[in-house]
């Protein structure tokens, strides 16, 4: 697969880590993308994509692109043969500025693009992107467009504020402290992200908690869950392990299972990292 990314210039990059390009045969047709501190948008240039998400028993498909706000548990997303779009991996806090909805409205539930922007301004993007040159000016094509896009949101300097410190403490800041800092209520704390993000201070923490945890695993090496647990505060191992099958569906030891699994078959492929084989 071709994958092209680059991060998007002032004021974007303080909502979006990086823009990008993928286009080809993916490793697997059928893959799980479990829960993380993150959102993406994806404008479809190819065969319509299918995912399932939350507690969702069927695969919805997508033609045009969808939004996904910060998830709270893994998505499962159906490829074509080849796949071909342009995206956007947000922060958490970073698509609040873009939609017409709060992303309460969209958490676990991912919305087309054209519910979130219009039928024609939708057909238009994918128009002028399917005639770019390549990657990069369809990259640019894309930044301009969330340029134009972008709108005052009231409360994000405090909703991005917090977050950070959550992030940058990997979860294990004191969310009654970050409130007081900030000088608000908790309700009004709670509020705010589950507008702007989708989640509460507390869910958003647990996320980046098992994430830098997750992250931490060498699935080369031999693992003390015990000992991994007991380093990211975890009250003991059972914890983890409900933590586990919350945010990935799979047990600890399946998930390595099927980690090893992608790195065998595909290895130094442009999706290994977090993705998971679904078949």
């Amino acid at each position: 697969m071709e994958y092209v990314s680059r991060v998007p210039r002032p004021p974007l990059d303080g909502l979006i880590d990086d823009l990008y390009y993928l286009a080809g045969a993916p490793p697997y047709a059928r893959l799980t993308l479990p829960a993380s501190p993150a959102a993406f948008l994806i404008v479809n240039l190819g065969a319509p994509f299918r995912i399932r998400g939350g507690t969702d028993t069927e695969m919805t498909e997508y033609a045009d692109g969808c939004v996904v706000t910060t998830p709270t548990r893994a998505f499962e997303f159906g490829y074509p043969p080849r796949t071909r779009s342009v995206g956007v991996h947000f922060k958490p806090w970073g698509p609040a500025p873009f939609l017409p909805m709060p992303s309460a409205e969209l958490c676990d539930r991912p919305v087309t693009l054209e519910q979130a922007w219009g039928r024609p301004a939708v057909t238009e993007l994918r128009d002028r992107l399917a005639t770019a040159e390549g990657p990069y000016e369809m990259l640019t094509l894309l930044e301009e467009e969330l340029m134009r896009r972008l709108r005052e949101t009231a409360g994000l300097g405090l909703v991005r504020r917090t977050s950070r410190i959550i992030a940058a403490t990997s979860g294990a800041a004191a969310i009654d402290g970050l409130r007081v800092s900030a000088g608000v209520s908790s309700t009004h704390l709670a509020q705010r992200f589950k507008e702007l993000i989708g989640v509460t201070p507390k869910r958003l923490a647990r996320t980046y908690r098992f994430t830098a945890t997750v992250f931490s695993i060498n699935p080369a090496e031999p693992i003390d869950w015990a000992d991994l647990a007991s380093s990211a505060g975890y009250f003991d191992q059972a914890h983890f392990g409900h933590e586990f099958r919350a945010f990935t569906g799979l047990t600890p030891t399946r998930y390595v299972e099927v980690r090893r699994r992608f790195l065998r078959e595909h290895p130094g492929h442009v999706l290994d990292g977090w993705p998971l084989p679904a078949d």
